[in-house]
């Protein structure tokens, strides 16, 4: 009988302490919370209404960049013949690129260009030696069939990417050439490419960049393919067409564009000091005066990453990158005489702040951590405007940009709440410049090596080693699979959803269990393509 009076004691102190700190201390940091949480979710509402409106204007009205630049078709001359073709470099830089280099190389030796108006470099930085060898075979057979294709190799990977295309603009016949093409090794530009891009380079002399669009093999492959697609066409679709068409300015996306090498000089040249080198040069080459064009009639096949573990890292480096050239940049941006204040201000606010500062933060603080907790503090309330219809709205202006796939725009919701937990840390390491900051993965590309197929006419397959040098592990399966992040967070929004639905009953027990659950279907793996051993 003592020790249950004893125990209700401890009870009732450990309750007056709980009451005491969420008084004095977890109702005015939630309030705050709050607060910054709904100012940043109108900040993103307000441009992704702005976005969505231009694209909408330029639909409407047909304002295609053949319209707003002058454009023609690219002709022999009866006097020069072929001479009337600019000098073309195309740069395909790859790191053990097994499953795939053939698809960029064969794609880019097919080019609909005249051949000797057209050199082809791949970058390789490979360090197993049969992809090595793989891939110098296979520009060796393309130059034997007349393709003016060059193979080059570093003995070091010192600034990844950025250290090779930076290296590889530095030989004789680079000289010969006023453009460069980038395709990473999954990308299979259609052979009209060079026709379709180059003009608005070549009767243009401001224009310095001209990116086509992604489209995606494997989209259907998986529900996690599906959900990158609906995210990266609204990027496509609705961003860099509203950046191309009112600031002739967006983010480069690293391939499937097509650079005036003189702008890229101007801007000072590949720089590896973030994991985002093509976005480093488009800023500085914007910050130079600069124009790009985004021709989204244009597309270019590419793999989606169908791996959770592959996304990941995809992710990180997409959303550490931006952060740390925010943070290295913004004095540079704010101290530029070559830009209209207008546009300083796009860079500033638009384009870093919110978009890769903001949108990460709001997406992970507020509705993975701050809704949750608000169910078990009964003194703070959020406004329904701001936890169901501004989030609403937000959300169908992203997802208008696939609007085959609008079906799956609860899961597309719930993927990518998920996914902020990954980018809030990425920005944030990216801010303090801690950590993992210049941490850079190739993004793992399957190919067809995950499916079934004929074995008989692929060579080599019993003596690849892995894509990628990666650390030899010690943990068992089970803890490879699992994500004990996602796991926690879940359980988490788990046990704040049957809070609810067992006290307060607001209604928020089925974002909270639909959420948790999504966290722990993830955390424990099951998403994505599995690949054994990857």
């Amino acid at each position: 009988m003592a020790a249950i009076t004893q125990t209700a004691a401890v009870m009732a102190v450990l309750v007056q302490v709980w009451n005491l700190v969420r008084v004095t201390l977890v109702v005015p940091l939630l309030r705050l919370a709050i607060f910054l949480s709904l100012m940043m979710t109108v900040m993103i509402l307000v441009e992704k209404v702005f976005v969505g409106m231009v694209s909408l204007t330029v639909r409407i009205f047909g304002l295609k960049p053949e319209k707003r630049y002058r454009w023609e078709p690219m002709r022999p001359d009866l006097e020069t013949g072929h001479l009337a073709y600019p000098m073309v470099l195309i740069q395909i830089p790859m790191y053990n690129e097994k499953e795939v280099y053939k698809l960029s190389i064969g794609a880019a030796c097919s080019l609909d260009w005249p051949s000797d108006r057209m050199i082809i470099q791949v970058l390789d930085d490979s360090t197993d030696p049969i992809v090595k060898d793989l891939v110098e075979l296979e520009c060796q057979k393309w130059k034997s069939k007349g393709v003016k294709i060059t193979y080059e190799v570093r003995d070091n990977r010192q600034g990844y990417k950025a250290g090779a295309l930076k290296e590889g603009m530095k030989y004789d016949y680079v000289r010969e050439c006023d453009y460069v093409a980038m395709f990473d090794a999954d990308f299979q530009p259609e052979s009209d490419f060079l026709l379709r891009t180059i003009p608005f380079l070549v009767y243009n002399p401001d224009i310095a960049l001209v990116q086509a669009r992604w489209k995606f093999v494997n989209a259907d492959e998986c529900m996690m393919t599906r959900i990158q697609e609906m995210s990266l066409d609204y990027h496509f679709k609705i961003e860099q067409e509203a950046g191309s068409s009112t600031f002739a300015f967006f983010g480069f996306n690293g391939t499937a564009g097509v650079w005036r090498i003189k702008a890229i000089d101007d801007a000072g040249g590949w720089k590896d000091r973030t994991t985002v080198e093509d976005m480093d040069l488009a800023v500085r080459a914007g910050l130079e005066g600069w124009k790009f064009v985004y021709v989204g009639d244009v597309h270019v096949k590419s793999e989606l990453p169908s791996t959770f573990k592959a996304y990941r890292y995809q992710q990180h480096r997409w959303s550490c990158g931006p952060a740390n050239l925010f943070k290295k940049m913004a004095k540079e941006i704010v101290i530029n005489e070559n830009v209209s204040m207008w546009k300083k201000f796009h860079l500033l606010y638009s384009f870093f702040f919110v978009g890769k500062i903001v949108a990460h933060t709001v997406t992970f603080i507020f509705y993975c951590i701050v809704i949750p907790v608000s169910v078990i503090v009964p003194e703070v309330e959020i406004p329904q405007w701001g936890v169901v219809y501004v989030p609403t709205l937000i959300t169908f202006c992203k997802a208008f940009g696939t609007p085959s796939s609008i079906h799956l725009v609860i899961f597309w919701l719930l993927f990518e709440n998920v996914m902020s937990l990954h980018r809030i840390k990425a920005a944030f390491t990216g801010l303090l410049d801690a950590g993992r900051v210049n941490e850079w993965i190739v993004t793992e590309k399957l190919g067809d090596a995950h499916k079934p197929k004929n074995t008989d006419n692929f060579q080599d397959s019993s003596n690849t080693q892995p894509l990628m040098n990666k650390p030899k592990k010690t943990q068992t399966n089970i803890w490879q699979r699992f994500y004990f992040s996602e796991i926690w967070i879940g359980l988490f929004m788990l046990s704040c959803g049957c809070f609810d639905l067992a006290t307060r009953q607001q209604g928020y027990f089925i974002y909270l269990f639909l959420q948790g659950f999504a966290f722990l279907f993830i955390g424990f793996g099951y998403v994505g393509t599995y690949v054994p051993g990857s």
